[in-house]
């Protein structure tokens, strides 16, 4: 059902949109985490030593081209793969792990991690009338974790939800373009290992203070898993946001959801053309 030429949203979906906005705009993966730890995991989290950051970085890479390929060859046809609290659980199995045996587990634990956190993603994309069959819808899953990795630029320009979409609009379209015309085989495809680095360099941002948050005292196998409960339930609740977002986008159009998006986040309405993502892309 599309109503584009609505100025006004129904109560229902207009309470819908300011739950997405909470969700989305006050990211609370820091906090969590220092309540956990104790300490401010974020500033911790930028001082992680070279080699440290370096693991972190392979570890991310790893763990998005391991959720892209279940994103594109398997949610498609899966059916309904458990519910919010059976993920989480799941999750935080995989941190205890994590905890236990700390760094030199990462490349194993965080793909698993975030296999299980896609998974769950794409649950609640279904439950907001999202088809994965179509690539573009797939990609937008993936794409979740670059939008839960926001956390630690003031800058709202830089770090706004809209912003980060707009950054890989362009990619997500031309990615999903070219899924649909040659098929999955083309994984290694330039367009789709820019897409992985892109969402890797914001992602890598929330893995850091994972990490962080797992060398303090408070870790081993039951903090490491009480913080990747955390991780899982950060990244569920941008989901529901962003898919939130795409649902009333589909029904109202862009420029109306983003206009009332930017009154109740407290900023001035964005111009006309700022309003679209890209010039020809669906939204991402």
């Amino acid at each position: 059902m599309s109503l584009q030429n609505v100025t006004e949203l129904p109560p229902q979906d207009l309470d819908a949109l300011r739950r997405a906005v909470g969700l989305l705009e006050h990211p609370s993966l820091a906090g969590r985490l220092t309540s956990l730890a104790g300490k401010p995991v974020e500033l911790i989290g930028f001082a992680l030593p070279a080699t440290v950051a370096k693991a972190i970085s392979s570890a991310t890479s790893k763990g998005l081209e391991a959720a892209l390929k279940v994103a594109l060859r398997t949610l498609p046809a899966s059916r309904s793969s458990g519910s919010p609290r059976l993920h989480r659980a799941l999750a935080a199995a995989s941190g205890a792990v994590g905890g236990t045996f700390g760094l030199a587990a990462l490349p194993v634990e965080l793909p698993v991690s975030t296999v299980i956190m896609l998974r769950a993603i794409a649950e609640i994309a279904k439950s907001e009338g999202e088809d994965l069959s179509d690539p573009e819808a797939a990609l937008a899953c993936v794409e979740v974790f670059a939008l839960g990795g926001r956390a630690g630029s003031t800058d709202a320009t830089e770090s706004g939800y809209f912003a980060t979409r707009a950054v890989l609009a362009k990619t997500v379209s031309e990615a999903a373009r070219l899924i649909a015309e040659r098929g999955i085989a083309n994984e290694g495809a330039s367009i789709l290992v820019k897409f992985v680095t892109q969402v890797a360099a914001r992602f890598g941002m929330v893995v850091s203070q994972k990490v962080a948050a797992q060398a303090l005292p408070v870790a081993g196998a039951i903090g490491g898993a009480a913080i990747n409960y955390a991780f899982i339930d950060h990244f569920q609740d941008v989901a529901r946001g962003h898919f939130t977002v795409r649902r009333l986008e589909r029904i109202y159009g862009k420029q109306l959801i983003r206009a009332e998006y930017d009154r109740i986040a407290g900023r001035e309405p964005s111009s006309a053309k700022s309003l679209d993502l890209t010039t020809s892309a669906p939204a991402a």
